[in-house]
């Protein structure tokens, strides 16, 4: 947890309580902004604005019942901070350059994200650093500098969610909105020791927001105690969820698969299945091989949208994104046809897994660390092998923290409650058994 903020359920506990107030919390987190090296875990922030967002929260009736028993919402007076590819009226949204800065202007109305946050009371801290375009896997970034991690200026926070990553480790916010199109919630999360949530393909909203793949684009948390992650689900839900199921299986991926991970990785990636086998669960290893196309499949298909999108503006991008575009807008209808027949294909086929062991264990990237200022040219190929598959099949996924990199969690499409609440009840067991080693 961060230390400088405190958990979701004790800041929102002391809210009810009278405790502290939004603009406490709102003060606190301020003062903790932009603390990594670069001082760029935002690219805009105004904190008069988000002091009068705070005074407007506590201005919002209290109630009875829910959660915390004051009738407001789980998120209600706690500092969040948005990924800067969403709208937020009165501000610029750059997509992580200066170009889209400048072109997009100040935006006039919010974005969805932007206005389920305040309508629910959340303090909105500002607007968090991104690899361009939300295009990369690094959260290097030529015009608004890498973002390094607070406290550890010798390595890269991972992305594109880079400065979501940032303000929950320098305590700027309780929780972040990130998205995830090929990995950019779960690989920075593993990076930095922090729980991430990617949600179903299609809950939330992108109304007000950039798309770079919407074959693929997700929308997902960066928070700090894995416990807690049921609390965030809500905000994406499209309604109320069915009957949360209890899992009695999951799969695990057999070695081959595995061949380029770190020796930490593989050695919490097997700590972790012990730990999901001591909860009851069957574990059964699995043949991976046949993931290995999923990034020839995904990685086109991102490229040809992510070209449309962007048609014309290639050269107001660095040069790998460029390169990527421009390859892109030269795939052809039929290529693209083809490569949507394949995606369906390994879709299905991954919804059968699903359907025979409900949930997968994979390390969420086979490294637990990018250097700061090394050659990460091949960093994104290497790193898409492990989050493609599940990107493919528009299944939600957690990164479970871990004392090395993490360990991503699958379940079939619109199962993310009950897989949320697994992921609390493992990290629940976690806390028990270290407190029973160390009393």
């Amino acid at each position: 947890m961060t230390a400088a903020l405190g958990s979701i359920r004790s800041l929102r506990s002391a809210l009810a309580n009278g405790v502290t107030t939004p603009t406490r919390l709102a003060e606190t987190a301020l003062a903790n902004a932009n603390q990594n090296e670069h001082r760029n875990t935002y690219l805009w922030r105004d904190p008069e604005w988000t002091m009068r967002e705070a005074e407007r929260a506590e201005q919002m009736p209290r109630g009875e019942g829910r959660s915390f028993g004051d009738g407001r919402d789980t998120l209600w007076g706690l500092p969040i901070s948005v990924k800067d590819c969403f709208d937020l009226a009165g501000a610029p949204t750059t997509c992580g350059t200066t170009f889209y800065r400048d072109r997009n202007g100040i935006a006039e109305q919010n974005s969805w994200i932007v206005e389920r946050l305040r309508s629910v009371g959340a303090v909105i801290t500002g607007k968090t650093h991104l690899h361009a375009l939300a295009y990369g896997i690094t959260g290097e970034n030529p015009e608004y500098g890498d973002c390094l991690q607070p406290g550890n200026p010798g390595a890269l926070t991972g992305g594109s969610s880079s400065g979501a990553c940032a303000s929950v480790m320098e305590g700027s916010a309780i929780a972040a909105i990130g998205t995830d199109t090929g990995g950019s919630v779960r690989v920075p999360a593993a990076l930095c020791g922090l729980a991430g949530y990617r949600a179903s393909l299609g809950r939330g909203n992108w109304r007000g927001g950039a798309h770079l793949s919407q074959t693929f684009d997700t929308l997902g948390w960066l928070f700090a105690d894995l416990e807690e992650a049921p609390m965030l689900s809500a905000f994406y839900a499209k309604r109320d969820p069915a009957q949360i199921s209890a899992y009695g299986r999951f799969a695990t991926v057999a070695d081959e698969f595995l061949h380029d991970c770190e020796p930490d990785i593989l050695d919490v990636y097997r700590r972790t299945i012990r730990e999901v086998e001591e909860l009851g669960l069957r574990g059964t290893p699995i043949e991976a091989d046949w993931w290995n196309e999923a990034p020839d499949i995904f990685a086109p298909i991102q490229a040809s949208e992510a070209a449309e999108l962007h048609r014309g503006n290639f050269n107001h991008v660095e040069d790998a994104i460029r390169s990527r575009l421009e390859w892109g807008a030269g795939i052809t209808p039929q290529e693209i046809a083809d490569l949507r027949a394949r995606h369906e294909k390994f879709r299905l086929r991954m919804d059968e897994l699903f359907e025979q062991h409900e949930l997968i264990l994979l390390p969420a990237a086979p490294v637990a660390k990018l250097e700061a200022g090394a050659d990460h040219s091949q960093t994104r190929k290497r790193l898409l092998r492990y989050t493609a598959p599940f990107s493919m099949a528009g299944a939600p996924a957690v990164t479970i923290p871990c004392a090395s990199g993490g360990v991503q969690i699958a379940a079939a499409r619109e199962s993310d409650e009950s897989l949320l609440q697994f992921v609390a009840v493992l990290a629940a067991r976690r806390k028990a058994n270290a407190q029973a080693q160390n009393p």
